[in-house]
C-alpha cells in the first residue's frame, strides 16, 4: 500500500496534467502516527501477550505467597499470645490457691489456739502427781502471774524484748506456768507442743517457770531471731 505522501504526489501530478488550475496542496500531518510496520505481526503479538500473561500470573502468585505468610505469622503471634495468657491464668490460679490454703491453714491454727485459751486448765494436782515421776521429783513451787513476769523480765534483760515476749506469753497462756492445751497437749508459757521440748532447757520443765521462760526465749532466738521477731509472725498468723 502507497504512503500518505506518495498518495499527495500522485494526485498533485494528476491535477497538472488534466490542465485545472493548480492549487496548492496542503500535506497531511503524519507526525508520530503509527506505521503499518510498526504494528507486531500476529506472532510478535502472542509472545507480548503470553509474555503480560506470565507477568500477571507471577505476581499474583508473589501476592498469594506474602497473604500466606502474613496469615501465619498473625496465627503465630496469636498462638503465643494464647498460651502465655494461660499461663498467667494458671500461675494467677496457683497463687491464689496457695494463698487460700495458707489463710485455711492459719485460721485454723488460730482457731485452735483460741480454743485452748478458753479452755486453759490448771491442773496443780496432776502436774504434782507428774512432777513426782519425773527424773526431777522436787515440789512445785507456787508462782503467782505477777511473779513469773517479773522472772522473765530478770532473765531477758531487754526491755523491749521482754515486752514482746510477754505479748506472746500473754495470749498463749495468759502467764500461767502449767496451762494444758487439752486439744494439742501443748503446755506451759510459751505453750511447747510437746511440752517435753522444754527438758531441753531444764528437767524441771513442767514446774519451773524459769526453765519455761529459758526454752522459750532460746526457741524465739531461734526460729525468728528475737522475741520481737517472733511477736511480728505471731500478728500476722495469730502462732508462732
Amino acid at each position: 500500500m502507497a504512503s500518505a505522501t506518495a498518495v499527495t504526489a500522485v494526485g498533485a501530478v494528476v491535477g497538472m496534467a488534466s490542465g485545472s488550475e493548480a492549487k496548492p496542496v496542503q500535506a497531511a500531518d503524519i507526525t508520530g502516527a503509527t506505521l503499518l510496520a510498526d504494528v507486531p505481526s500476529g506472532t510478535d503479538a502472542q509472545v507480548i501477550s503470553d509474555n503480560i500473561g506470565q507477568q500477571a500470573t507471577a505476581q499474583q502468585q508473589q501476592a498469594d505467597a506474602a497473604a500466606k505468610q502474613a496469615a501465619a505469622e498473625a496465627a503465630r503471634v496469636k498462638a503465643a499470645a494464647d498460651a502465655q495468657a494461660k499461663a498467667d491464668a494458671d500461675k494467677a490460679a496457683a497463687d491464689a490457691a496457695a494463698k487460700a490454703q495458707a489463710a485455711a491453714q492459719a485460721q485454723q491454727e488460730a482457731a485452735n489456739r483460741a480454743k485452748a485459751r478458753s479452755q486453759l486448765a490448771v491442773t496443780s494436782t496432776s502436774d504434782s502427781s507428774d512432777s513426782s515421776s519425773s527424773s526431777d521429783s522436787t515440789p512445785a513451787a507456787s508462782y503467782s502471774a505477777g511473779s513469773v513476769q517479773a522472772l522473765a523480765a530478770g532473765i531477758i534483760g531487754d526491755n523491749t524484748q521482754f515486752q514482746c515476749f510477754s505479748n506472746i506469753v500473754t495470749r498463749e497462756s495468759g502467764w500461767n506456768y502449767t496451762a494444758v492445751n487439752p486439744s494439742s497437749g501443748s503446755y506451759g508459757l510459751v505453750q511447747a507442743l510437746p511440752g517435753s521440748k522444754m527438758a531441753s532447757a531444764g528437767a524441771d520443765w513442767r514446774t519451773n517457770p524459769a526453765t519455761q521462760i529459758k526454752w522459750g526465749l532460746g526457741y524465739m532466738n531461734d526460729r525468728y531471731g528475737s522475741p520481737c521477731g517472733a511477736w511480728s509472725f505471731w500478728q500476722a498468723h495469730s502462732w508462732y
